[in-house]
């Protein structure tokens, strides 16, 4: 194949490129619409958590999720493995296992060869089968950005399933993948350096950490992607109406992050995630590099989850609402 630079094909870069949180919220309010006759939601719209939910027959839950993004790196077989992990982790952070999975996929035919296509779906294919998960097929189109993700189905207990509104005060919290990619992918596309620690961690599956989690008996979670951690950690505590504590010390970052960060190498996602969650964040003494490293836009990140899960960092502390200085709902010492 002719080298290409894919992240050059896309404004943005991976998860990095969602639609504002803030912005999103205020496009979907009102369209929570009642459910059809017969139909047993489990999780809908309501708190924007990872998947949908509904139970079927035999009281099992099938879940269903969908995430697709722009290039995150230039290397096509990495972004397929990349953009897999980060649709089967919606799964994972409800608590199941995927059955199924379908490529979304968008095109620019006249700009970049097909065999670059077939090197994404080749990377696509290779994690979804780690994962166990099929992939039967899926819809394409010709654009003018080159896009690529999963529609995944998958199954869970519903007993037992991770939610975002069910976070508890008191409670340890754990974060089970490094932080840092967003600023990494960012000189990625502006430098053509490549971060194999980054790769190798957005590539990474957070099975067996949702495994362990749902093994250890917790019942909140979710997995930080493009709202960065403090954004993903407001959603939560907001929909489970408690607050929460972060050490800035003890979150681990991917090696060279703060390097990138020192360097200019900011997601615009990044910014805009603090800004978001700022007028609900309390950060006496804490720097502006060091939030923004927070808020940092993440592709395919790991799990947040309230409770201990082994060999991950312990990262803060669920509170009581109401406990942080100001009314905050998050807090970062």
């Amino acid at each position: 194949m002719d080298p290409v630079r894919l992240t050059q094909y896309a404004r943005g870069g991976g998860c990095a490129c969602k639609i504002p949180a803030g912005e999103l919220e205020e496009i979907v309010a009102g369209l929570y619409g009642a459910s059809p006759p017969g139909a047993d939601v489990v999780v809908g719209l309501d708190d924007g958590d990872d998947a949908g939910a509904v139970r079927i027959r035999g009281g099992q839950a099938v879940l269903s999720t969908s995430d697709f993004f722009t290039p995150v790196v230039d290397d096509p077989y990495d972004w397929g493995r990349i953009a897999a992990a980060n649709a089967v982790s919606d799964i994972y952070a409800m608590g199941g296992e995927p059955i199924m999975a379908i490529n979304l996929v968008a095109w620019p035919r006249e700009l970049i060869s097909t065999d670059h296509l077939r090197e994404v779906l080749r990377g696509g294919l290779d994690v979804a089968t780690e994962a166990g998960c099929p992939v039967l097929g899926g819809h394409s189109i010709d654009a003018p950005e080159p896009i690529y993700g999963m529609a995944v189905t998958g199954t869970a207990d519903p007993d037992r399933m991770m939610r975002n509104d069910a976070a508890e005060a008191g409670l340890p919290i754990s974060l089970t993948k490094p932080l840092g990619v967003g600023v990494l992918n960012n000189r990625h596309k502006a430098t053509g350096e490549r971060s194999e620690e980054a790769i190798a961690s957005m590539a990474a599956l957070n099975r067996d950490a949702a495994r362990a989690a749902l093994a250890a008996g917790v019942r909140a979670a979710t997995d930080v992607t493009g709202f960065g951690l403090l954004g993903h950690l407001y959603k939560m505590a907001r929909a489970s109406g408690v607050a929460a504590r972060i050490d800035a010390t003890a979150v681990p970052y991917v090696a060279g992050a703060r390097e990138a960060l020192a360097a200019g190498h900011v997601p615009g996602g990044s910014k805009r995630n603090l800004d978001w969650v700022r007028p609900h964040l309390s950060a006496d003494g804490i720097s502006e590099d060091e939030l923004i490293l927070l808020a940092d836009a993440q592709t395919s990140g790991g799990l947040l989850v309230v409770g201990e899960v082994p060999g991950a960092p312990v990262v803060g502390e669920t509170v009581a609402a109401g406990s942080l200085p100001d009314g905050a709902l998050v807090q970062v010492t």
